[in-house]
């Protein structure tokens, strides 16, 4: 499966995750987006988007385990993921990008704007790295 997993970059940006090779990803609250990390199993791959003003893709992560309980939630109602660095995308592939293309008119990422975690599709992911490919070789 193809996921999709948004943070501030200001709080967590990518470039953090490549300095520190792994982390939890943690502190899910939203019941559909918990719903999707629970679905998340290792070796998925998972887009990071970075959210307030960047809006955009910028890199590829790794599941490097399934789902598990959240060690920071002491109700033991929610889960946790581990994820690894694989890539940055040659250029980031803005939302805008994304809201402009009809081929996502039913991604999550347009339709519910607020959710941190989401499936992708195939082709969605497909054409999402074509995006972000064109302009780097361009």
């Amino acid at each position: 499966m193809n996921w999709l997993v948004k943070e501030e970059p200001t709080h967590y940006g990518f470039d953090a995750l490549v300095k520190d090779k792994k982390a939890v990803w943690s502190g899910v609250r939203n019941a559909l987006a918990q719903k999707h990390l629970r679905a998340i199993k290792k070796g998925d791959r998972i887009f990071y988007y970075h959210t307030g003003d960047e809006k955009a893709v910028v890199g590829i992560v790794r599941a490097l385990s399934d789902a598990y309980r959240d060690p920071e939630d002491a109700s033991g109602k929610y889960v946790a993921v581990d994820v690894a660095p694989v890539q940055r995308l040659p250029r980031p592939v803005t939302l805008a990008e994304i809201k402009a293309d009809a081929a996502f008119k039913d991604f999550p990422l347009v339709r519910i704007a607020r959710l941190s975690v989401m499936p992708v599709t195939d082709a969605e992911w497909a054409r999402i790295e074509g995006m972000a490919g064109k302009a780097g070789t361009s």
